[in-house]
């Protein structure tokens, strides 16, 4: 049995700081993935919501939330949360609806109405909550966390100052000819120089910011898909949410400590390269077969380490891959061509989704100045909190 789904529909509300409700974001997303599949709402059999949890209630229920602001259709619904991999597991659940036979055609959307700088412990006393303690009695904000694995980068294979605002460069750059990026604009390594230390070595313009914004796909079964005249849609072959193996090793939030492998041998791979790897044989392909990535930049040097999880490159040589061109638009595997976390900013329960929308215009080509020539398969990755990651991959 083929494990593909279709993408007939994908749609986004732009990324940006607008100040109004997250279901208007999801609302006008979701209405362009369905024009973008030639399907009236009623055609929905399942939806699928990326929740949020600073948005109170309809945040907690995004599933229904949508279906209501849609306008009651008795479609079923589902809602989940995980963190940064909210819109990927929504997008699992959609797909595995499809496969069980139990609906031709899902809509999935994830939609943010962040708060302005960077995020903060949702409020309440929760001293049992592992999350809640790292703010609270550590101090350990997002931007520390994305600076202890650049100094990790550093020390271990290397890395630059000028490596990472590199990243940012080339990101920026791409994101110059996306209409839904939040920042459009060249960026310099001066510009980098020039921006605050927030957690050092990383400054202002090597981390992502907060953003809001919606992202929307429409799933269907390749049979359904062939009936409304779709052709040959991309379609997803793999979708893998796997999570860490014990021992794990390597520094996840928000634990401050890792797994001991005193008495058991590490696994093979650590968690984020397992993540990639489970998707990879799911589909039957490898990065060799990559046309380009979508990897979850939180800050310039975790993108440096996604191009040696997902298998651009051997370990320590991600920096050289980024100098050579390898990355960048007219590179042999261009990465973040939306222009990536760096371009939009996080807006959590959607980005996932929104990586999903730019590998669709990709293999269809669609994507206007940023478009990668002959693509033919792509990979968009990403790890939420608590052992939540995911990587999907979308072929024509």
């Amino acid at each position: 049995m083929s494990a593909d789904v279709a993408v007939l529909g994908a749609g986004m509300h732009p990324w940006g700081k607008w100040g109004r409700d997250f279901v208007e974001y999801g609302l006008a997303a979701a209405r362009a993935a369905l024009r973008d599949a030639g399907l009236a709402w009623t055609d929905i059999q399942f939806v699928a919501g990326a929740d949020t949890i600073r948005s109170g209630y309809p945040g907690f229920v995004a599933g229904a939330t949508f279906a209501q602001a849609l306008g009651w259709s008795g479609a079923r619904v589902s809602s989940c949360y995980a963190a940064c991999a909210s819109g990927a597991q929504a997008m699992n659940i959609a797909r595995a609806q499809i496969l069980a036979g139990l609906a031709d055609v899902a809509l999935v959307v994830g939609a943010e109405a962040a708060p302005k700088g960077f995020f903060t412990p949702v409020g309440g006393d929760r001293p049992d909550d592992p999350d809640w303690l790292r703010f609270r009695l550590l101090g350990a904000t997002n931007p520390i966390y994305f600076a202890l694995y650049a100094r990790r980068r550093m020390a271990l294979h290397g890395a630059t100052r000028d490596d990472f605002a590199a990243v940012k460069i080339k990101n920026a750059r791409h994101g110059l000819h996306n209409p839904n990026a939040r920042y459009r604009k060249e960026v310099t390594a001066a510009d980098v120089a020039a921006s605050p230390v927030v957690a050092d070595p990383l400054r202002l313009l090597d981390i992502c910011a907060t953003s809001d914004g919606g992202a929307a796909v429409v799933l269907s079964s390749l049979d359904f898909a062939r009936r409304n005249g779709a052709g040959t849609p991309v379609r997803i072959p793999a979708i893998s949410t796997v999570t860490p193996t014990f021992p794990n090793t390597v520094l996840e939030m928000p634990n401050f400590a890792t797994d001991s492998s005193v008495a058991v041998e590490p696994p093979a791979r650590p968690f984020r390269a397992a993540i990639a790897a489970a998707a990879y044989e799911e589909a039957g392909l490898g990065p060799e077969d990559l046309s380009l990535a979508e990897v979850y930049d939180l800050s310039t040097a975790l993108e440096l380490d996604w191009y040696e999880d997902i298998g651009l490159c051997e370990p320590g040589e991600a920096e050289r891959l980024l100098r050579d061109g390898v990355t960048s638009l007219g590179g042999r595997v261009p990465v973040n061509p939306s222009g990536g976390l760096a371009s939009f900013g996080e807006a959590i329960p959607a980005q996932a989704i929104a990586q999903v929308c730019e590998l669709t215009w990709q293999l269809r080509g669609q994507a206007g100045e940023r478009q990668v020539m002959g693509a033919r398969a792509g990979i968009a990755v990403n790890q939420g909190l608590f052992g939540h990651g995911s990587a999907i991959i979308a072929v024509t």
